[in-house]
């Protein structure tokens, strides 16, 4: 059993680096064709950002690969060895903390460099290591607080019932809604400074997009982004009475009022159309086939891997395998999203109006330095909106 799990997570590893070559190796040679949507300079400079990524990526694939060999064929085995507790419950939470733990810091150089080297390279990276720091800190006390939490009661299911596969894809599911419900109000303020919007003009227009669509919110509030990155974005956080619009600093800077509008015209498409539900069953289905698959894994598995089957070795094993479920998956998820997004454009430039929202897009891809090409296989597997251009064309605006 043991060969055929590698065997898979080696198949998965290749098709991702190949999809990343084909991503840098696409985009290297349309560095040096005609510029689209941003002036010349600022299409090559999209150009290299997207490539240095992509090679940061394939470093980072092929380290997951080395880490994935090193759980199956010693890891496992070790860290049982070294966080050997009596308790099952106790002892199966360090195990699993003890497996997150590792994998957090073999992960952790990559994303040094890519906000410190790359990022800040280009242009995007506003943090100090100070703030770095801080985040982290914030996140490992969250996970300490609240992840063991988690860790434990799903701990305390497999130790208690023959169907704690599904008894924990319920528990998780219901957890991931009631995480969408407090990220707006409990979670995000912890990392940034949310403010109501000022522009008492702007803010009346959005109340009255909103009330035409019967879209009911705690507020309109401006997230001090720019402390952390330049890229524009803004979003509707939350579920039912818990829901408000975030607007990223750096977007109400940067756009138009009317730009504006376009852009939350097309996420309240979204809500017209139950988008935020559809990715929610999405998810659902996704959950249950990780802890169907690999909640019923045979005891031999473990063997070969010279670990005890207990509640921490079984959860580690889903958190190690999840990632091919997630790749198969997504390029039906990705396929539905961007159907999404065109649905959701036809809202927005009917809403406020189509050339607001095609000068917003544009403003998008200049600010963010998003190279408007992809590969094929890089849309197929990654991109859960439609290519730029696409999306353009859609509208009826052509590049030049």
């Amino acid at each position: 059993m043991l060969e055929i799990i590698v065997g898979i997570f080696t198949l998965y590893t290749l098709i991702k680096i190949y999809v990343s070559f084909m991503q840098a190796g696409f985009i290297a040679k349309e560095r040096e064709s005609a510029p689209v949507l941003l002036g010349p300079g600022s299409y090559r400079k999209a150009a290299n950002y997207a490539i240095d990524k992509e090679k940061l990526e394939i470093v980072s694939i092929f380290t997951d690969y080395l880490i994935f060999l090193f759980w199956v064929f010693f890891g496992f085995s070790w860290l049982q060895e070294f966080t050997g507790v009596q308790n099952p419950l106790l002892g199966s939470t360090v195990f699993v903390v003890g497996f997150l733990a590792v994998n957090y810091l073999v992960g952790l150089p990559f994303e040094l460099y890519k906000t410190f080297k790359i990022d800040e390279k280009y242009g995007f990276n506003k943090m100090d290591m100070k703030l770095f720091i801080s985040d982290q800190l914030k996140t490992i006390a969250l996970f300490a607080i609240f992840g063991t939490a988690v860790i434990w009661a799903l701990s305390y299911i497999i130790h208690s019932s023959q169907l704690w596969w599904l008894y924990s894809f319920f528990f998780i599911f219901a957890l991931v809604i009631m995480i969408n419900v407090i990220y707006p109000t409990l979670i995000a303020p912890m990392f940034n400074k949310f403010t109501p919007l000022e522009d008492e003009t702007l803010k009346n227009e959005i109340e009255a997009m909103m009330d035409k669509v019967g879209f009911q919110s705690q507020g309109i509030f401006v997230q001090d982004s720019s402390k952390r990155d330049s890229r524009l974005n803004a979003y509707f956080g939350g579920l039912g009475k818990a829901k408000r619009v975030v607007l990223f600093d750096t977007l109400v800077q940067k756009l138009s009022h009317r730009e504006l509008l376009a852009v939350l015209g097309h996420e309240l498409g979204h809500f017209k159309h139950g988008d935020l539900l559809k990715n929610i069953v999405l998810m659902g289905v996704m959950l249950f086939a990780i802890f169907a698959i690999f909640g019923n894994l045979p005891p031999s598995l473990f063997a070969q891997m010279g670990v005890e089957q207990h509640a921490g070795a079984t959860l580690a094993v889903i958190m190690l395998l999840t990632g091919i479920v997630s790749f198969v998956f997504m390029p039906l998820i990705s396929l539905f999203s961007r159907k999404n997004e065109y649905a959701a454009d036809r809202f927005g430039s009917e809403l406020v109006d189509k050339q607001s929202l095609i000068d917003a897009l544009v403003k998008l891809v200049d600010e963010n330095k998003a190279f408007p090409k992809s590969h094929p296989s890089y849309i197929f597997f990654y991109y859960s909106h439609p290519p730029i251009l696409e999306r353009l064309k859609a509208l009826g605006y052509h590049a030049d």
